[in-house]
């Protein structure tokens, strides 16, 4: 049996657009993304045991997750204007609810800090773009799909 395919557009992000203290009606997902790239830092430790004689072993003891946004600067949606508006903010400004529903029906959920990279700009014929790194806050809630 062949398996299910979905476009990229089936996923859905949400954040919160009052920081930690987001309501469930205060969770969007921002207007005019277009591309996001998710990515897993795993931190290994390595030693070479004598009985292992002289090979490596190791073992993943740490994890970040991190998901790269690309997108257009879309004045008056809530979740677009929330995330630009904390390019010159820091510390626990930068800290919000988020939720990733992925195409096969699990669920990513925690806290994550925005960190805004572009803020707007690009070629003259163009539109304003807006780009952020989102990086979730300590360990996430993960749903896995229901089969």
């Amino acid at each position: 049996m062949a398996g299910v395919v979905y476009p990229v557009h089936s996923n859905k992000f949400k954040v919160g657009t009052n920081g930690t203290e987001s309501t469930t009606d205060q969770m969007v997902m921002p207007a005019d993304l277009e591309n996001f790239s998710p990515s897993i830092d795993g931190q290994t430790v390595e030693w070479f045991a004598m009985d292992a004689e002289g090979w490596a072993k190791n073992m993943v003891t740490g994890k970040k997750f991190s998901i790269d946004f690309k997108g257009k600067r879309s004045v008056g949606d809530p979740g677009n204007d929330y995330i630009a508006g904390l390019a010159m903010k820091m510390g626990n400004d930068v800290l919000t609810k988020f939720v990733w529903e992925m195409v096969s029906g699990a669920k990513l959920e925690g806290l994550a800090t925005i960190n805004v990279t572009t803020p707007g700009g690009g070629d003259t014929t163009t539109l304003d773009a807006l780009e952020f790194t989102l990086t979730l806050y300590g360990k996430p809630t993960f749903t896995p799909a229901i089969n």
